[in-house]
């Protein structure tokens, strides 16, 4: 097979060894009636956190279908569950997507049975976390930046950089950032701390956040070692978050846009920035496991997941950008070109997204840290370590 790269930087060496492998599905048959999902908080709305964000009910009607959905609060839970089995759909960030490809987890999809397919973002349709070797290995769902969010009551203005949440400081209301922000609970976290030394230390060298040399490597460990004598909490429960900006004092945080939303809909005094070193991001696809024990139905919710009505309510939501286009303009919800502009809709190129650290990378074979080692150094950072 060829040498695949992720973002054209990182190669793909834990692929090495797959072969691309025909979709197990050739036709939709009777549906099994019921679809079960992995999902992230937000993702599969059915009108019970508000009611005007429904994208289940009517599915379930016209299919038969009913949706089951798991939330899970960061990639490895993901990976996890879907290493346990019992569920038939995953919505995969770039950092779960392609170790469910190396483990054979998730299944090729038969594109000609996804009549929407047509629609998606040329951006995302053979993205390299979810294509391998022209094989599709899910469908696109939503994209976009991991945020800073704020308290605009402590922040008059937008704060201009990440070192709000890294560095201890004296907030612009007088007290100290010290117990009042968090990080996100993650190893792969590692990669805004590495992308914020690539702006504030460029002789470390570091081209890629998730490409990190040794040197490179410990110089972000080193950072979050500080970040972790200002946190109060790190957090990987949306809701937990959102709880902890209204009521423990938090006032600044990596977060989602799904979070500023919700706590803004909530009339608390919040908003979000993307500073002056850049974000990290996610782009993420619904994959099929391998040994899904409803196609039938996943089939019918893949193709329903591209509806450009389901996109636009998906993506005013969630504060993030549709995976097809036609979601900001045709009218059939509620995004509209500005609301799209505003999520970021022309900052595809500008977003670091997601993907899984591997030794061989654009610096040489066995050159870059690998994934497992950002797992177990991460634990140790949260550790005190």
């Amino acid at each position: 097979m060829n040498r695949l790269k992720l973002l054209g930087t990182t190669t793909l060496a834990l692929m090495t060894g797959i072969s691309p492998v025909l979709a197990q599905v050739t036709e939709i048959g009777a549906p099994e009636g019921q679809v079960n999902i992995v999902a992230w908080a937000g993702y599969i709305e059915r009108g019970e956190t508000m009611k005007e964000f429904d994208w289940v009910t009517k599915f379930e009607a016209a299919s038969g279908c009913k949706v089951n959905v798991k939330t899970a609060n960061t990639s490895d839970e993901m990976v996890a569950l879907m290493n346990e089995g019992g569920f038939d759909l995953v919505t995969a960030s770039g950092d779960a997507s392609l170790r469910l490809i190396a483990g054979d987890r998730v299944q090729p999809i038969n594109t000609d049975l996804i009549p929407s397919w047509s629609t998606v973002d040329e951006r995302l349709k053979s993205a390299p976390w979810h294509t391998v070797d022209g094989v599709h290995y899910g469908v696109p769902y939503m994209w976009g930046p991991n945020v800073l969010i704020y308290n605009t009551e402590v922040f008059k203005e937008p704060p201009t950089s990440w070192n709000v949440v890294f560095e201890e400081m004296t907030l612009p209301d007088g007290q100290s950032n010290k117990g009042r922000v968090q990080a996100y609970d993650g190893p792969i976290h590692i990669a805004d701390a590495a992308q914020y030394l690539m702006f504030h230390k460029p002789e470390l060298g570091i081209t890629s956040p998730y490409e990190l040399n040794e040197d490179q490597y410990k110089a972000a460990l080193d950072l979050l070692r500080v970040q972790r004598n200002l946190v109060s909490r790190y957090w990987h429960d949306a809701f937990i978050q959102i709880d902890d900006f209204k009521n423990e004092g938090v006032v600044a945080s990596g977060s989602w846009p799904f979070q500023r939303n919700l706590l803004q809909s909530d009339g608390q005094p919040i908003a979000s920035v993307i500073p002056q070193e850049g974000a990290t991001g996610w782009a993420d696809t619904t994959m099929m496991h391998v040994d899904a024990a409803n196609p039938n139905c996943s089939y019918l919710w893949m193709e329903h997941s591209l509806a450009s009505n389901l996109q636009a309510d998906l993506a005013v939501w969630f504060g993030a950008n549709p995976a097809v286009p036609a979601a900001c303009t045709d009218g059939r919800g509620m995004s509209t070109a500005e609301t799209c502009t505003s999520n970021g809709m022309d900052d595809f190129e500008k977003i670091r997204f997601w993907t899984t650290p591997v030794s061989n990378c654009s610096q040489g074979d066995g050159a870059c840290v690998p994934y497992y080692r950002w797992v177990s150094d991460y634990i140790g950072v949260i550790g005190g370590r």
